[in-house]
């Protein structure tokens, strides 16, 4: 077995066989036993030893992403939470290698929503060398900073403003190492203290500008968040579009329908939608209405640019990334290839 390495020390595989990369945060990860498991399943796959790069506090992923793609690895793994998940996947979209998952966080979002292995280190691990690539879309964000500045991302499962930004601002590290996603009924009940809506105009693909003023707008790639709270029921990781929601309710009786919408109703919307009926796909009507609940305003689109009033708190992948004034989402199709097993089903 190959010694971790850094980015420089990582050398180009001299044959011909597949050479996996393990990306992975050392604060997540138990690397005697991911070391071991790593090492069972890429010999009985008969490839090369593994190449393995640590993160660090000054590179949370990317820089030792490239390195990885740069000494020729046909696959890069991220191991760690969503964080380090999503800046491997920046880096490898778009490339020859595939992305494969061995989740190690809190949320993990989009292992979650392509319905992966998460408890299972050894089921990822064989999904990493014996299964299958997959395409998926990938979002594109640029934000515009307050003052002025502009910086670019990549996103796998949703970005978004408001409430829902305020919510992970508020999360506090040392409880969310105690007791994981519980954390954030601590953050939301911090951030209701500050119930002011977003003021902001949009445009949605070639549609003109618009007004809205909602508590959180969001843009999804896919639709299930910690718990298993289904936010975007018609949601699909490989469908070529976002799905947005805007909350905006007007009393705490909004707030209550909101929270019957995302813990029991959009489930039960997203199985009868599933299930046709001649030619009539039955629970799509319930949702094109369901959609126009004042609430909660669903849509769907390649392309959204929102214009704040005023700069608002933002995040990306679960990442709490600071106050913005402006952003632009775009979806990139079918541009991320990640690893599943053997005929795995993405949808239920």
């Amino acid at each position: 077995m190959t010694t971790p390495t850094d980015s420089a020390a990582a050398e180009a595989p001299a044959t011909t066989q597949r050479t996996a990369a393990i990306v992975y945060n050392p604060v997540k990860v138990h690397l005697p036993t991911l070391q071991r498991t790593i090492a069972r399943y890429e010999q009985d796959a008969g490839w090369n030893e593994s190449l393995w790069f640590a993160t660090t506090v000054d590179d949370p992923g990317g820089g030792m992403a490239r390195a990885a793609l740069a000494a020729g690895a046909d696959v890069v793994a991220a191991a760690g939470g969503d964080g380090t998940t999503r800046l491997v996947a920046e880096v490898v979209h778009g490339s020859d290698a595939a992305l494969a998952l061995l989740p190690s966080g809190t949320g993990n979002l989009l292992a979650r929503n392509m319905r992966l292995p998460i408890d299972d280190l050894g089921e990822s691990a064989r999904a990493m060398f014996h299964g299958e690539d997959r395409e998926i879309d990938f979002g594109q964000i640029g934000i515009e900073r307050e003052d002025g500045s502009r910086e670019r991302h990549g996103f796998l499962v949703m970005a978004g403003l408001g409430l829902d930004a305020r919510m992970l601002a508020n999360t506090r590290p040392q409880l969310k190492k105690r007791v994981g996603w519980l954390a954030y009924v601590d953050a939301v009940a911090r951030s209701l203290r500050d119930l002011d809506a977003v003021d902001f105009r949009y445009r949605l693909d070639d549609e003109g500008a618009k007004s809205l003023r909602a508590h959180a707008l969001i843009v999804g790639n896919c639709g299930t968040l910690q718990a298993n709270m289904l936010l975007l029921p018609e949601a699909s990781i490989d469908d070529g579009v976002f799905d947005i929601v805007a909350m905006r309710p007007r009393s705490v009786w909004g707030w209550m329908r909101i929270g019957a919408r995302l813990f029991w109703e959009n489930a039960a919307l997203r199985r009868v939608s599933r299930t046709k009926l001649g030619k009539t796909v039955v629970g799509q009507r319930i949702i094109s209405r369901a959609g126009s609940e004042r609430p909660l305003r669903y849509m769907r689109g390649q392309e959204l640019t929102v214009r704040l009033d005023k700069p608002d708190e933002f995040e990306i992948d679960g990442d709490s990334v600071g106050r913005i004034s402006a952003f632009r989402a775009q979806v990139e199709a079918a541009s991320l290839r990640v690893r599943v097993p053997v005929g795995h089903v993405l949808h239920v």
